[in-house]
């Protein structure tokens, strides 16, 4: 009888659905790098002159998304999947393209003058906390992923870096 029910338990786990597809690989592997650029615009921000509600604002977003590099970089690893993407920009068509901002604007905000560097700021920051939000939209469309993990934190970053861009929006420098 115990042999019967290991055989029944062995046959009910090989036809149980997978726990992750390639859109909850991909969804991953494209966050990653563009919560790392978010992580990195913040950043430029810590030894500049803005208010302290944007001070603390990109502080948090800088925790946040560390939190977030960490835990899909475990789920990779637990998938046995790589943690860095196709770097083909075709391989990502499917799932609307980089959502990374333009290493010229990076590097036009590193350079912005004090005087303007709050304005810039805000608007970097802000197209690139959407383009998180049009990245995770991928993964909870029809189309998407299938962990809820992942999904879960597709929805969680809708949530947050939208109301972000409008806090973004909303300050006066």
């Amino acid at each position: 009888m115990a042999v019967v029910g290991l055989l029944l338990a062995g046959c009910s786990a090989t036809a149980a659905p997978p726990a992750y597809n390639a859109a909850d690989v991909m969804f991953l592997q494209m966050l990653i790098p563009q919560n790392q650029q978010g992580i990195d615009i913040v950043r430029l921000a810590a030894d500049r002159q803005l208010p302290a509600p944007l001070k603390e604002l990109a502080a948090a977003i800088a925790s946040t998304q560390q939190t977030e590099i960490a835990d899909m970089q475990n789920w990779l690893k637990a998938w046995g999947q790589p943690e860095t993407m196709d770097l083909n920009p075709q391989a990502h068509a499917a799932h609307g393209g980089m959502k990374m901002t333009s290493p010229d604007l990076v590097s036009a905000l590193q350079a912005a003058p004090d005087a303007e560097f709050s304005r810039k700021f805000l608007d970097v920051l802000s197209g690139q906390q959407q383009g998180a939000v049009e990245l995770a939209q991928t993964e909870n469309g029809t189309s998407g992923g299938i962990n809820a993990q992942a999904r879960d934190l597709a929805r969680r970053v809708i949530e947050s870096r939208s109301a972000e861009v409008k806090q973004l929006l909303n300050f006066k420098v």
